[in-house]
């Protein structure tokens, strides 16, 4: 069921600044800023040679990364991503074997399906399954 890692998502306080980090100090490609109201953030995408970090800035109070970084007033890792090659029969074979998926598949940052399954399931941390 699992496929690639396609990311590792850091919250962050200040984009442009957490992106100069990786562009400036370790010399990666780094994307223009994208807002998506519909999740509440702003995302950046770091290229790397075998998967992306994607920074994310809270857009507003209610985002779900302003609430993570109420308890994390530093940043860190929100969620990592595997990509699946299909969301719905890995939605459905995980919700058979007990596990918490949170939400119904929608569009994420790549435009393509995301569904988020819940941290308590999964070592403690929040996993992101976008559609290959």
């Amino acid at each position: 069921m699992i496929g690639r890692l396609n990311h590792v998502a850091i919250a962050t306080r200040d984009l442009a600044k957490s992106a100069a980090v990786y562009r400036d100090l370790l010399g990666a490609i780094v994307s223009a800023p994208h807002a998506l109201p519909e999740h509440g953030v702003t995302t950046v995408f770091v290229e790397l040679p075998n998967t992306k970090i994607e920074l994310l800035q809270p857009l507003g109070e209610a985002s779900p990364i302003a609430k993570f970084l109420e308890k994390n007033p530093n940043g860190g890792m929100h969620h990592i991503c595997y990509e699946v090659d299909d969301i719905l029969a890995a939605r459905d074979a995980l919700k058979a074997k007990g596990a918490t998926v949170l939400g119904e598949p929608r569009i994420g940052a790549h435009g393509k399906l995301v569904v988020f399954l819940h941290p308590k399931d999964f070592v403690g941390t929040l996993v992101e399954l976008e559609q290959a």
